[in-house]
């Protein structure tokens, strides 16, 4: 069976060399927002599902809680156990398939770590996986982009510059998804790799968490935490509760 996309690009260390820069600054504000609007008791059991390299995990377990970060790339769970410690483990796993049954308090789905897959079911049973290994009257975010957004807003081509490598990147809506294609060279020799992202919006994920037994009882345009609007805002945050 052919491999997804990501499953040999998140395992590249060009992946990594082209998300180096992101915000850890920004990605602990998100958490600071989060944590003053569960005020959670600490501590608290947390999955950080699709973890990448824990730098949300890691400031989740400084707030004194018990952090599990879950992800698909054997390196990003490589460079997360660096600081892995009695109150924060890493493991490689597909967020397809449960993962522990009834264990967690919050389930954190960070930074467009959703709608991947080839096969739109597998949304779904990601989903009812998530929703099985939380606690029943537990909460899971999923922190998405704005596919409003990102229709009206896409940034055709781009070049960046990392580290002595050229990455030409050019992005196109197609088949309800977003692609993002990445050129670059090492040496003499030439990669492609391509990004695919359903673009699913509110309607998707209301029908989606319905199913998975989740109730929405919050949404939020950015990680300011303020209300979601259909057309301007970048972010779509869905706070959801497991009802069964």
């Amino acid at each position: 069976m052919a491999k997804e996309w990501f499953e040999d690009w998140f395992n590249s260390p060009f992946y990594h060399k082209l998300y180096q820069n992101h915000d850890s600054k920004e990605a602990c504000l998100f958490v600071d927002n989060l944590f003053s609007y569960f005020n959670p008791s600490v501590p608290s059991f947390v999955l950080d599902l699709a973890c990448g390299k824990g730098r949300f995990s890691n400031y989740i377990s400084e707030k004194g809680h018990i952090v599990t970060g879950l992800d698909l790339s054997e390196k990003s769970i490589e460079i997360a156990n660096q600081k892995s410690n009695q109150n924060l483990e890493f493991y490689c796993h597909d967020m397809r398939f449960p993962f522990r049954i009834n264990y967690y308090d919050f389930v954190f789905n960070f930074f467009t770590s959703f709608g991947y897959f080839a096969k739109i079911a597998d949304n779904i049973k990601t989903l009812k996986s998530v929703n099985l290994g939380i606690k029943k009257g537990g909460y899971f975010v999923l922190d998405f982009f704005n596919s409003e957004y990102i229709i009206q807003n896409l940034v055709k081509s781009e070049v960046k510059v990392i580290d002595g490598t050229r990455f030409e990147i050019s992005k196109w809506i197609e088949d309800e998804k977003v692609f993002k294609k990445i050129d670059f060279l090492d040496g003499e020799k030439s990669y492609t790799f391509t990004e695919k992202v359903q673009l699913l919006k509110l309607a998707d994920f209301q029908t989606m968490f319905k199913i998975a037994n989740f109730e929405i009882i919050d949404i939020f345009g950015d990680y300011d935490l303020n209300p979601f609007d259909k057309i301007q805002s970048k972010r779509l945050i869905i706070i959801s509760k497991k009802v069964c």
